[in-house]
């Protein structure tokens, strides 16, 4: 008799445990669950802002490409322009030649603006070429 008690109570213990492991493994297979989630989330953010740093990297990369080629195209211009100025003078003296008939036939004003404007822009370059 003692025995039977003990084995029902055994029993009601086995399927009392039964019970409960099955809802410690339903609630750690929940918070797996949640991790594996967050998880996801981090990873997601990470790729997100990977990529963004490449974006921003690529888009650096490219305005140095363009300033690198702007000073390219500068430095031929001024090289250009130091040719002409230093070599042949021409600039200078059609400049002087379009004065002279501007003095001579009475142009508008813009067109004396304009001509001190070149005249402004020539020794502009030369005063860069000097210093350079």
């Amino acid at each position: 008799m003692v025995l039977k008690e003990e084995f029902a109570a055994c029993s009601k213990s086995k399927r009392s445990l039964s019970h409960r492991l099955c809802e410690t493994e339903t609630n750690m297979l929940a918070i797996v669950s949640k991790y594996q989630e967050e998880l996801n989330l981090a990873v997601a953010y990470e790729h997100k802002v990977a990529d963004e740093y490449a974006r921003v990297y690529a888009k650096k990369e490219a305005r140095g490409r363009v300033i690198d080629s702007l000073h390219q195209e500068a430095t031929i211009w001024m090289d250009q322009f130091a040719l002409t100025l230093n070599e042949s003078q021409e600039l200078p003296r059609l400049l002087a030649k379009a004065k002279a008939m501007v003095d001579t036939y009475s142009a508008p004003e813009e067109i004396h603006r304009l001509l001190s404007y070149c005249q402004h822009m020539i020794d502009l370059m030369a005063h860069i070429i000097r210093n350079r």
